[in-house]
């Protein structure tokens, strides 16, 4: 599967708009030959390509063959001796796999600067480089266009062997059609993520586009710079770029350390060694040789995971995961308007969602439930409770308002029931789709994804399960407790009459 580090950021791709400098240069193309990919592009918004032939770049994502060839040219290029080998395995298709004995608490890696992929690296083209640092293109979109000009110049990039060990497509759910992401994702807020995120990459490609390739079409032809080369290039840069925080949180393809996988069980990940001046990873357990390596790539949720990497761990292996549960302000409320303007006071909207863990939910979560179930006799805390919601309070953050507290579990217990129904309904139809899909190749793509899709409600709707124990038990108790409060007083009432 996605055999990377640890993710940089959680925020996208960063917003750029390009400010040229006011003077200009000759271009001088180099000789070098590109192996153009054959597209027809759209130039909506909504773009569209229809490929005629695959990413001419690259490997299956299980070979082998150019993995061997990438940890040759790794050594002959400065990589030290290493104690892990790439091999099949049975999590991530290839890993990194002990040769010999590993300590616990011992190094690994050491892959020298000289070795990385950054902003600063040095263009096969010098020419196109310079004219997206002249246009201020940030890091993120400015790396997705070396790696397709590195990648179009074949042999003569100077990373030419770590682009052919890199998967032709890489698992992301960049490469799931709308269809799809409706059909298998309609339970998870994932789908919406997934779709912003396609939208996002779109809207990257097309700023590029017309700001700076239609411009300088001898540097950027439309048959290597399109859509289809830029979700190759933005799969790469999600599942396998880094930030470095010793490095003052430079982000960077690192090539070699991106063979290794991710487990829920450990918590190592990639940093640089100022005394060694390398890339490293501590192990926090030893190995013996033939067990595959693994690091960290974050404390994520498996919606998370295979938003970027592809992959759902198995059941109940994530501590880290969580569910986004979609909670609306109703529209009824005789005081919505007053609340919802609080609301975008704080850069929130009438419709949230929150993470709910196998172990609860946030503060933020209850302090939106206290505004939505607050009646108009509270509007003067209104504005504290959406303060607290939207985690910009600088004063409480754990909002308690006994008067309404069972009207708020209830409110939680009621959305968290919503979302389980839609689990249920998919989970439920998921058995009779695509029985009609004849195409053996088709079948396979789909009963892939519909798999990856299952796991992921079956987490999901699990974590709600926990969650509406844990309501229904509290709301029970606070009912038990009114009731044995109204037979005290009533046995009182008797006994003065």
């Amino acid at each position: 599967m996605a055999e990377v580090s640890r993710i940089l950021q959680s925020s996208f791709i960063p917003s750029f708009h390009s400010h040229p400098k006011s003077h200009t240069f000759q271009s001088h193309p180099l000789s070098f030959r590109r192996h153009p990919i054959q597209c027809s592009i759209s130039t909506t918004e909504s773009t569209k390509a229809t490929v005629a032939q695959k990413i001419p770049w690259g490997c299956d994502i299980d070979s082998l063959e150019n993995a061997s060839a990438l940890q040759k040219w790794l050594t002959d290029s400065g990589l030290p001796p290493q104690k892990m080998g790439i091999q099949k395995v049975e999590v991530g298709e290839r890993g990194l796999v002990a040769l010999k004995n590993i300590r616990k608490g011992e190094k690994l890696l050491f892959v020298p600067p000289s070795l990385f992929i950054t902003a600063d690296s040095e263009w096969t083209n010098g020419e196109a480089g310079k004219v997206l640092k002249q246009n201020s293109v940030p890091d993120w979109p400015l790396l997705a266009t070396y790696l397709i000009s590195e990648a179009s110049y074949l042999k003569s990039s100077r990373w030419s062997n770590y682009i052919s060990a890199l998967p032709r497509q890489p698992y992301s759910l960049l490469y799931w059609t709308r269809e799809e992401l409706d059909r298998y994702l309609e339970a998870s807020q994932i789908r919406q993520r997934a779709i912003e995120r396609v939208t996002n990459v779109v809207g990257t490609y097309n700023d590029l586009r017309l700001r700076i390739f239609s411009k300088h079409p001898d540097l950027f032809p439309e048959e290597v710079f399109n859509i289809e080369t830029f979700k190759w290039s933005f799969g790469i840069i999600f599942s396998r770029l880094v930030r470095l925080p010793s490095m003052d949180g430079k982000v960077a393809l690192v090539p070699w350390a991106d063979m290794l996988n991710h487990s829920c069980e450990v918590d190592t990940f990639l940093d640089y060694d100022k005394s060694s001046q390398g890339v490293v990873f501590t192990t926090d357990r030893p190995y013996q040789p033939g067990e595959q390596v693994f690091i960290s790539y974050g404390k994520k949720s498996n919606g998370e995971l295979l938003l970027s990497y592809g992959f759902v761990p198995s059941k109940g292996t994530n501590p880290s995961d969580s569910v986004e549960l979609s909670v609306s302000l109703p529209k009824s409320d005789k005081c919505y308007k007053e609340k919802l303007e609080a609301l975008r006071k704080y850069g929130l909207s009438a419709t949230e969602c929150f993470p709910v863990r196998i172990t609860g939910w946030p503060s933020e979560l209850m302090a939106f439930a206290y505004l939505a179930v607050s009646p108009p006799s509270m509007n003067k805390q209104f504005e504290e409770m959406a303060a607290a919601a939207s985690n910009k309070s600088t004063t409480r953050k754990d909002l308690r308002y006994p008067e309404i507290e069972e009207e708020v579990l209830q409110f939680i217990l009621d959305s968290c029931e919503v979302s389980i129904s839609k689990y249920n309904k998919f989970l439920q139809a998921s058995g009779s789709m695509d029985l009609d899909v004849t195409s053996p190749k088709q079948l396979n793509r789909r009963l892939f994804l519909k798999q990856l899709a299952v796991d992921l409600s079956t987490s999901e709707q699990r974590i709600l399960f926990r969650a509406q124990y844990i309501l229904r038990r509290q709301l029970r108790d606070i009912r038990k407790g009114e009731l044995r409060a109204l037979t005290i007083f009533n046995g009182f009432r008797k006994f003065f009459k």
